[in-house]
């Protein structure tokens, strides 16, 4: 293999990933990022959404062995808690077994986790201004230039690299923004410095067209995602003043003031966020320029799976060199082949997810189907795995998450409508059922 300059634009999760990988294989790699060394300095005001890291994410960074340093500050989330108006609160199990995980990650610590770990050499304050696809010429916001053989786009939904291709007519993209944004606010540690929650959850608020979620950090803090309407009544246009504010959550979330004293601030202060979905075709240009992550596929936070979808391009990616040699030109399409129809399957997912998240997870029918679902995991083990198990705790690509959960929800679908008493002849259908199949 002759060696070849990769630049990778972005210095975030998904670049600096990217770029343990790179030269791990024997790449010289440079990183170009537009924003300052978040190690040297404080991160964006209310832009974190903390990860939610699962087996996708833990995977690939296992195979750079970075995995146990980064679960060192993990907080393992089993299940949800469902915080409504009034009533007692409901936890509610991801896995069957109830032993199961996701991990709330600070997304800062991550990428500077990420940043020391790389070998490559990293470029701060490089706001990319135009690119030469066909030869790999880059300038930069601040007159600098630089050239390489290769050139990665990992640089988030907004991509410089993309936005290039797009104005080049090397590609069409869809955006496709949801009505609603999303705003942070923090829950901190209690007066004597223990947690004011079950750091052991992921708590949301469903509010029916609206939620607020709180993932736990190390410090005993929480950070809480509120995901309201863009317009209307009781949305962030409307709820300005500091009187409304505090009446709005007060009736709608009424545990939440006692225990956020900041609660105020924080929403008068932090940004509202764009939530949406990021198409694009094709994903690479002139054999030479690649989008990878976000910048390629942006999907809505509901699934919590935007990080760990980019981690798995970057391990697929990865492959995909294996397979052809490293001959570059064959590796961008092999990768989107690879690739995009997964990215599609995971953007539909989320998208469903947040129906179920502000919507469902409340209603009794809701809890009974998942309670179901358990018990057919539980009779059917390795057979019948519910969505969630399948998309956050394996690997099995998202498409084929998609085509088995279909089948799988037309045996539930049959259970709950023939009832308790002919139930347990179903799962035995079912059983033989999928036997035949494989279920793959």
């Amino acid at each position: 293999m002759s060696m070849k300059k990769v630049a990778i634009v972005g210095a975030g999760l998904a670049g600096c990933l990217l770029a343990c990988f790179l030269t791990r294989r024997g790449y010289a790699v440079e990183l170009y990022e537009r924003r300052p060394d978040p190690r040297s300095g404080k991160a964006e005001r209310g832009r974190s959404i903390n990860l939610a890291l699962s087996e996708r994410g833990l995977d690939a960074l296992r195979r750079i062995g970075l995995d146990q340093q980064v679960m060192k500050d993990a907080l393992p989330m089993k299940g949800r808690m469902i915080h409504p108006i009034s009533g007692e609160l409901d936890f509610q199990q991801y896995s069957a077994d109830g032993e199961r995980a996701i991990n709330s990650i600070g997304r800062g610590a991550l990428n500077n986790a990420l940043l020391d770990a790389t070998d490559a050499r990293i470029h701060f304050d490089k706001k990319l201004v135009w690119l030469n696809a066909a030869t790999g010429q880059m300038r930069f916001e601040d007159g600098s230039t630089a050239k390489a053989d290769i050139v990665i786009g990992a640089d988030g939904a907004g991509s410089a690299v993309r936005g290039q291709l797009l104005d080049q007519g090397l590609l069409q993209e869809s955006l496709d923004f949801l009505d609603y944004g999303y705003k942070e606010l923090t829950i901190p540690a209690a007066a004597d410095g223990g947690w004011v929650l079950d750091p052991a959850a992921l708590h949301i608020w469903p509010r029916g067209k609206s939620m607020m979620i709180a993932l736990p950090n190390p410090d005993k803090s929480f950070t809480c995602t509120l995901f309201w309407p863009n317009g209307g009544t009781a949305s962030f246009a409307s709820l300005t003043s500091p009187a409304a504010i505090m009446r709005h959550f007060e009736r709608n979330y009424p545990d939440v003031p006692p225990i956020a004293p900041t609660l105020v601030e924080d929403y008068q202060h932090n940004p509202v966020g764009l939530l949406g979905t990021v198409r694009c075709s094709p994903w690479h240009a002139s054999g030479r320029v690649l989008l990878l992550g976000d910048a390629a596929h942006a999907i809505v936070p509901f699934y919590g799976q935007g990080a760990n979808a980019a981690f798995e391009d970057v391990v697929e990616l990865d492959r995909c060199l294996d397979a052809t040699g490293d001959d570059w030109a064959a590796t961008l399409r092999m990768f989107q082949e690879r690739r995009q129809a997964n990215s599609e399957a995971i953007a539909q997912m989320a998208l469903a997810n947040f129906v179920e998240m502000r919507d469902k997870v409340a209603s009794p029918v809701f809890q009974a189907q998942k309670k179901l679902e358990h018990v057919l995991e539980r009779a059917l083990p390795g057979r019948y795995v519910s969505r969630y198990e399948l998309v956050s705790f394996s690997t099995t690509p998202y498409a084929d998450v998609q085509r088995r959960v279909r089948r799988q929800q037309q045996i539930l679908g049959s259970v709950l409508g023939v009832g308790v008493l002919a139930a347990g002849a179903l799962v035995t259908a079912a059983l033989r059922s999928l036997t035949r199949r494989g279920n793959r």
